[in-house]
């Protein structure tokens, strides 16, 4: 697929670990990603190529791992979603949930 300069710069940016190309095989990973680490201005960008039905699947079925707790507040009220859904836990097959820590519980 072809994209254009300034998406792949964006991407370049926010997926600072692989290559552009890399990152936007997977949009809704992509998003997740881009509403975590990219700036106001890139965001700005992104909307040119996503729409907020792309936003909202990416918060419908995030990676978790990747969202902070304040990306993840803001992005949810940007969209209505309040209260606030907890972040997304990781899933360990043969492992309850319930059982593993908050290492980074919200401060108070």
């Amino acid at each position: 697929m072809t994209y254009s300069a300034e998406l792949l710069a964006v991407a370049k940016r926010i997926f600072w670990f692989g290559t552009p190309e890399e990152a936007l095989e997977f949009p809704s990973r992509f998003l997740t990603y881009a509403m975590t680490y990219a700036s106001d201005e890139d965001i700005a960008i992104l909307r040119k190529y996503f729409s907020d039905a792309d936003f909202i699947a990416a918060l419908d079925d995030p990676a978790p791992g990747i969202f902070d707790r304040t990306s993840w507040a803001r992005w949810n009220e940007r969209y209505g979603r309040t209260p606030v859904p907890p972040l997304p836990r990781r899933r360990i097959p043969g492992v309850d949930p319930a059982t593993v820590p908050d290492f980074f519980p919200a401060k108070s």
